[in-house]
């Protein structure tokens, strides 16, 4: 029940996410949802990709350094306040949310969220106690309908 999430350093300098993105158009890599963060000389670059065994051959290929990290992706009612009873219940169950970031799909009134917690199995247990739908890596694809 979980996703492959690939995190990329990137140089911290103008023009690296955009060599970044060519090698993915190059590689008819189609980046599903992204995060970038930035550290003081590097960025982490955290995607969702159609094909994570290739993406992750093709980077390290290119010479990126990347690991691939589980995630949980949650689907959640795109509105406002969706958020607050998850996050009221995991914090209640002393789940930490390391961090977070949202994509949207063709499918009405759905968002999405990637959580990365400190308890994964934790999270699970109380994410599907409230009745969240997570979304495995499978499910993906149909998530984005191409």
């Amino acid at each position: 029940m979980t996703t492959k999430q690939i995190s990329v350093f990137l140089e911290n300098k103008p023009g690296s996410l955009a060599a970044f993105c060519k090698v993915l158009e190059k590689h008819n890599i189609d980046m599903r949802a992204m995060c970038l963060a930035d550290a003081m000389d590097f960025g982490i670059l955290r995607i969702i990709v159609d094909d994570t065994f290739t993406t992750m051959t093709t980077l390290k290929d290119e010479g990126y350094v990347c690991q691939i990290t589980k995630v949980l992706t949650i689907e959640i009612e795109d509105k406002p306040g969706a958020l607050v009873g998850l996050l009221t219940a995991l914090g209640d169950e002393n789940v930490n949310l390391e961090y977070s970031y949202a994509f949207l799909s063709r499918k009405a009134d759905k968002a999405y969220m990637i959580l990365k917690l400190d308890n994964m199995a934790k999270a699970k247990e109380v994410l599907l106690k409230l009745g969240t739908r997570i979304v495995c890596q499978d499910e993906m694809e149909q998530i984005f309908g191409d």
